[in-house]
Parts: C-alpha cells; sequence; structure tokens
C-alpha cells in the first residue's frame, strides 16, 4: 500500500542565523508530529535595524507521514 505524505508550511525565527531558524521550526514540527521524512526551505528573509540583521526568518515545508 503506498504511503500517504502530508506537507504544512511553517516559519522559525532565529536571532542567530536562517540555519537556526530552520532547525528551530523542525524542532518545534517534532514536538508534535510523527514520522516527518523531510523539509525543504522556501524562503529566508530578516529584519534590519540600523543596517544590521536583527531577526532571521526562515520559511519551510515540512513533510510527514499520515497516521493510519
Amino acid at each position: 500500500m503506498a504511503e500517504t505524505v502530508k506537507v504544512i508550511e511553517l516559519v522559525g525565527n532565529s536571532t542567530e542565523s536562517w540555519e537556526d531558524a530552520a532547525q528551530n521550526a523542525l524542532s518545534d514540527a517534532d514536538e508534535t508530529l510523527e514520522n516527518i521524512t523531510g523539509m525543504e526551505v522556501v524562503s529566508q528573509t530578516a529584519d534590519v535595524s540600523d543596517g544590521q540583521l536583527e531577526r532571521y526568518r526562515t520559511t519551510v515545508h515540512v513533510a510527514f507521514e499520515l497516521q493510519r
């Protein structure tokens, strides 16, 4: 029987880096979802203040197998 995978979009935040923002999103998803099979980085944005990056945001698609 073929598995069915659901994909959700999440936005992770960090004051350190885009990679850290992506990891934060994945870590939060891992607390409530089972069988995560992959993640795609969709976009990366940031807040800027006085010419400095203040907050990083990474939008990700997280895929996980549905339970039957």
